[in-house]
């Protein structure tokens, strides 16, 4: 490791970061080593990275003297922060600053920011569309982020803007669901808009792929996803990979969503609401080609259907 260059990789055991320290440890000849950073070593992802000859480090992002520590000597950090351990915009915004005052002490030469725009810039501020959350957000998770962008300013910075995880079909449940005919019907709220989405692993892969370019992507912002597709385009092509004899799209109101009740649905059903009423937007500020350039193993949502097939499907009957 002594004569490679260190990435510092917040949320190690994540989906970004864990995504990141993967493609680090997959490519020995690259000149990088992976330090994973998490709270918790004994984590079995965390010992699973050790294994596979990342340096494990604990830190927390609430600490700031303790990333400190962890970024030390580090060519590289990733910066990622998790909104749904706590939902809240402020605490975000905390941790974030935290990283890039670490950063800073650290004197690091390349920062990687995985943030998100400020969907407040899409809306007057009197817009009735949507309520305002957390007081001042519509988006909390995307907007928390694009406030905290300021905080990184002066360092070596590639801002990252990843799209929908796919992953969130079954990570969080999002996905089509058994119904009462017995075949599958999908809520959301997105009318006929497509959504960007993108294998959560690749993101990590295009960090490592932005690290690996250098200076080139300083001062740039970077949005990728891996496709760009409606609803009723996903529901098609999950029929057709799975075998399934019905998969349908039942769109709801943003409203109706919001009310569904679940921690989060006042968050989710304005965040698909930005990504249904602003769609040239939210899909413009991506690219697919991109990604692919810095990653080329990108994959396509069929690609990611026949990945995480046993993954989604059991999502689909829980």
């Amino acid at each position: 490791m002594a004569d490679k260059k260190i990435i510092a990789v917040l949320g190690a055991t994540g989906a970004q970061g864990g995504g990141l320290c993967r493609a680090i440890l997959a490519d020995s000849s690259g000149g990088f080593a992976c330090r994973a950073i998490t709270r918790d070593p004994s984590k079995d992802k965390a010992k699973a990275l050790a294994s596979q000859g990342a340096e494990v480090v604990k830190a927390d992002l609430d600490d700031v003297e303790s990333l400190k520590k962890a970024f030390a000597g580090a060519h590289g950090v990733f910066v990622v922060t998790n909104f749904w351990e706590h939902f809240s915009g402020e605490k975000e915004k905390a941790q974030a600053k935290n990283a890039a005052d670490a950063a800073r002490a650290a004197a690091v030469k390349h920062v990687i920011w995985s943030t998100l725009e400020d969907t407040r810039k899409l809306l007057p501020p009197g817009d009735q569309r949507m309520p305002m959350l957390q007081e001042k957000y519509r988006v909390p998770h995307f907007d928390a982020k694009a406030e905290a962008d300021e905080y990184f300013a002066g360092l070596p910075l590639t801002k990252l803007l990843a799209s929908f995880y796919w992953d969130n079909f079954y990570m969080f449940g999002l996905g089509p669901k058994k119904a009462e005919d017995g075949g599958y019907a999908w809520t959301l709220p997105m009318g006929n808009a497509k959504l960007a989405g993108i294998d959560a692993d690749d993101i990590g892969a295009v960090a490592y792929g932005i690290f690996k370019a250098g200076d080139q992507y300083i001062g740039k912002t970077v949005g990728i996803m891996g496709e760009a597709l409606t609803i009723e385009e996903m529901c098609r092509k999950i029929q057709s990979a799975y075998g399934l004899d019905s998969v349908r799209y039942n769109a709801v109101e943003p409203d109706a969503y919001r009310g569904f009740g679940f921690p989060g649905a006042d968050e989710l059903g304005n965040m698909f609401q930005i990504y249904r009423d602003f769609e040239k937007q939210v899909v413009g500020a991506r690219s697919a080609e991109e990604a692919r350039k810095l990653h080329p193993g990108l994959k396509s949502f069929d690609q990611f259907l026949a990945a995480k097939k046993d993954a989604v499907l059991s999502s689909m009957s829980s």
